[in-house]
């Protein structure tokens, strides 16, 4: 039997039941995921890391069910913010988070494709753009089974130069791109981002605890940058167990909209 395709009315009207929930994110905001289209604490971490000002026109490249850009929402954050995705159903999910949340019309998601970005999003009118891409390159390791999980995981709809050769195309001159992944990739995101003229300016390396090998890795790279890269300070999620003080700092609204929901 084929599978229903997911509509944003039907998300609204509770159509789906159990397949899909309304998570509350704080600051009385709230997202629809699913099964297939959820989102980690990799998502919440490039959204702050990525600093957003209240001056961009930001985009989030394979936004999933819009965690990213609905963050900046609840915060006002950005000016404006849209999100890309591929997945129909992930794009009606955070369609439906829109109108769930007052439709506000500086947010906007489209259904498009990051090897095709200008047929969706106008080239070089962008200050910010973000992206947590796939973790591993095509062929590596164990392939997921479903076709979600194969686009959230795996480089089977587009690779890591496909995404950062969309952000320098979107990008104004002095614009940023943040992007997040597996720190065994950094030296393939160093050289491609120099490869497109997306200077990289800002590293972090995120750890589980003090002492652990870094877990992720977060990237800003300018379009047009001059030389010279900050390297931050290692940030570790959990201390004796608990979150550390910065980690709860970063996710203080989602913390208190959890426990309130």
């Amino acid at each position: 039997m084929a599978q229903s395709i997911i509509k944003t009315e039907d998300i609204l009207s509770g159509e789906f039941g159990e397949n899909i929930s309304l998570e509350p994110l704080g600051n009385d905001t709230k997202i629809y995921v699913s099964k297939n289209h959820t989102f980690g604490t990799d998502a919440v971490l490039l959204s702050h890391f990525a600093n957003p000002k209240r001056s961009d026109n930001a985009v989030d490249l394979g936004t999933g069910c819009g965690i990213i850009p609905l963050l900046w929402f609840r915060d006002k954050a950005v000016a404006s913010a849209t999100g890309l995705e591929i997945s129909p159903e992930a794009v009606a999910l955070a369609n439906a988070s829109k109108i769930k949340n007052g439709s506000p019309e500086a947010l906007n998601f489209l259904e498009g494709d990051i090897k095709a970005p200008f047929l969706s999003l106008k080239k070089g009118e962008y200050t910010l753009v973000t992206c947590n891409p796939p973790y591993k390159a095509n062929g590596a390791g164990i392939i997921s089974e479903s076709a979600a999980d194969k686009r959230a995981r795996h480089e089977t709809a587009c690779e890591l130069k496909d995404v950062i050769s969309a952000a320098a195309g979107l990008l104004k001159f002095g614009g940023r791109f943040a992007i997040c992944q597996r720190p065994e990739r950094l030296s393939e995101i160093i050289s491609l981002m120099t490869e497109y003229k997306l200077e990289p300016k800002k590293l972090r390396l995120v750890c589980k605890s003090e002492g652990c090998e870094p877990w992720l890795v977060l990237v800003e790279g300018r379009l047009g940058g001059g030389k010279g890269m900050r390297i931050m300070p290692n940030l570790n999620l959990y201390k004796n167990g608990e979150l550390t003080k910065e980690m709860l700092e970063i996710e203080g609204s989602y913390i208190a909209g959890a426990k309130g929901k």
